[in-house]
């Protein structure tokens, strides 16, 4: 593994969920501690599974892994240092503040900004304090800190008085507030993230196009504040030679090499190391040790054929969605789970059973879009550029936000609208022009805001109170977006995931965030199922076997109601694809 050549004392690992980061920190971790090392593992990641990966407890204490010599383990638990986080910011201000400033400055403090800050504020003493990192050789650390979060812990400035002030309005406001004593420790912490002599940045992504543009945005994000030294691992690269055993193994291995092709030429020139897919689930000490071996003397044979039942299909929650005549469809979930397709599905669907359709979407794929628009009877499509949106946005903002401001507090507005929840909330504002329609139509609606970003709309009144004082003395005007995806008869939210581990754990967040804005999830989507697919590869059935844990956990501990979608040989582009995933009853499920 070249990432593995000369390594440093510092090694970090980031990448969207699921691509195998903790499996890879974890193998590093054992194959440095084996050479005779003392290494430290380290997890930031609030859907941390470390320590049921080596089967152990760990939690936010340094443990000893037994099974390994040398090897020690730690895990920060994210949302217990952004808890503390919040109350040391605003615990001096309680009693002094009104408790309807003080919720706002809560909500600005709750999202994912927020998290990883808290989170960073955590483990930089182990990036800066000798006296805590002196007994070992390297540290390895499982999910790093996004170039955004770097840059922001960068900017000088007092949070405190600008949310006071009510500055801002904008998306993930205050993360920063009352950092003053953290920033010489921070400082610090950049110029070693920043020393290839001490650092090593490992981008890990899977070879499918939407982890490969996210690790690119990644890559540029740390380039541009002078962490240039990266390296890439490209993990769970289904091996050829199963093309030739299996036709959904074939199609998998030519959508992976054309997705390899295509990638940026940003990541192109990086150190790259291609790890391939294993039939196992990576838990336990064994697991680990052959994650960086080669493919072949890893293929275990089935030794029965396997049990089957039946899983639930898609066309069900179609059935119900169509019977209601009309209503708002939100489908929400993490980048790269297939939300487009499946609205998209849903909408062709709808429509040909002569049911009125709005479809929005804020995909940049647009061959989607160019396949539907104009083609088909009662579909209307819409495409929103989230980028135009996101500009139109940010300078609505500044121009009314930023008046008056001094130079540092017009920084310190200018980089909070450049975080993740901007977007959210300028595609946000573009789907609320379309969704009065769903008392009339169906409106199905791709790329959806978190809870977070919903609730600190609400907080600030961005958008209940601007709605109600424009509508005037009409009782049914005065529906706000936001009351409307409260409105579980009126809205259908749709939360899609993949049967692995972490996308289940981050979908499971999700619901959760929606529910503190008082939004309950409707039902689950289990999407590109192994398990819900007819596949004779060897690899393939031993991963559908391991599928079966997660979707159980879904049946049984998330969702009132769901759906699992096959994987598919062919891209579900064009209406008779698209239709082909709510129409027909998927086969038989591996158990």
């Amino acid at each position: 593994m070249k990432f593995l050549e000369h390594p440093p004392r510092f090694l970090l690992f980031t990448g969207k969920g699921g691509v195998g980061k903790t499996s890879i920190a974890c193998a590093t971790a054992i194959t440095l501690a084996n050479s005779g090392l003392r290494v430290l593992l380290v997890s930031t990641d609030p859907a941390s599974n470390v320590g049921q990966v080596f089967g152990i407890t760990i939690g936010n204490r340094v443990t000893p892994v037994t099974a390994v010599t040398n090897l020690y383990a730690l895990e920060i638990d994210p949302q217990a240092a952004a808890a503390e986080y919040r109350e040391r910011i605003i615990g001096p201000v309680r009693g002094l503040l009104p408790e309807s400033v003080l919720h706002t400055i809560e909500e600005q403090l709750s999202g994912a900004c927020t998290t990883e800050i808290a989170a960073f504020d955590e483990f930089t003493s182990l990036l800066t304090d000798p006296a805590l990192s002196v007994d070992y050789d390297h540290i390895v650390f499982d999910t790093a800190p996004t170039g955004h979060t770097i840059r922001m812990l960068q900017l000088p400035g007092a949070w405190s008085g600008f949310l006071e002030a009510a500055k801002g309005d904008a998306s993930c406001l205050g993360p920063l507030a009352g950092l003053a004593k953290q920033r010489t420790q921070y400082k610090e912490a950049v110029n070693a993230l920043a020393d290839h002599l001490r650092t090593r940045m490992v981008l890990v992504s899977r070879p499918q196009q939407a982890a490969l543009s996210e690790v690119a945005r990644t890559c540029e994000e740390l380039s541009a504040i002078g962490i240039s030294q990266h390296y890439l691992v490209l993990n769970g690269i289904l091996p050829e030679g199963e093309a030739a055993k299996d036709e959904l193994a074939r199609a998998i291995v030519m959508r992976e090499q054309s997705a390899l092709s295509a990638m940026p030429e940003s990541l192109k020139a990086l150190p790259t190391d291609q790890i391939a897919l294993k039939p196992f689930n990576l838990v336990g000490l064994d697991a680990l040790s052959a994650l960086f071996n080669e493919p072949q003397a890893q293929l275990p044979a089935l030794s029965k054929e396997p049990a089957t039942f039946t899983a639930p299909p898609l066309s069900r929650l179609v059935d119900e969605i169509a019977a209601d005549g009309h209503g708002l469809i939100m489908f929400m979930g993490k980048g790269g789970v297939g939300k487009t397709t499946l609205a998209a599905a849903l909408a062709v669907e709808l429509a040909h059973r002569g049911l009125p359709v709005h479809l929005s979407t804020s995909d940049p794929a647009a061959h989607l879009i160019e396949t539907l628009s104009g083609r088909q009877e009662n579909l209307t499509v819409s495409r929103i550029d989230p980028e135009a949106e996101t500009e139109r946005y940010r300078q609505e903002v500044v121009d009314s936000k930023g008046k008056g401001l001094d130079s540092e507090g017009l920084a310190l507005l200018e980089e909070d609208l450049r975080s993740p929840c901007t977007e959210e909330i300028a595609v946000f504002k573009a789907f609320s022009r379309i969704i009065g329609d769903a008392d009339r139509k169906f409106v199905v609606m791709d790329t959806a805001p978190t809870g977070h970003t919903l609730l600190l709309l609400d907080a600030t009144g961005a958008y209940h109170r601007e709605f109600t004082r424009q509508s005037g003395s009409s009782e049914e005007q005065k529906i706000t977006p936001m009351m409307q995806l409260q409105n579980r008869k009126q809205t259908k939210v749709l939360i899609v995931t993949l049967a692995e581990t972490t996308p289940v754990l981050e979908a499971a967040n999700l619901q959760e965030d929606l529910r503190r804005a008082s939004i309950e999830p409707w039902a689950w989507i289990i999407n590109n199922s192994v398990a819900a697919a007819v596949t004779h590869s060897t690899l393939l059935r031993e991963r559908a076997e391991n599928e079966l844990v997660e979707i159980k956990s879904v049946a049984h501990h998330y969702a009132a109601r769901y759906a699992v979608v096959p994987l598919l040989k062919e891209e579900p582009v064009g209406e008779q694809r698209l239709r082909a995933l709510t129409c027909s009853v998927p086969p038989p499920v591996a158990e």
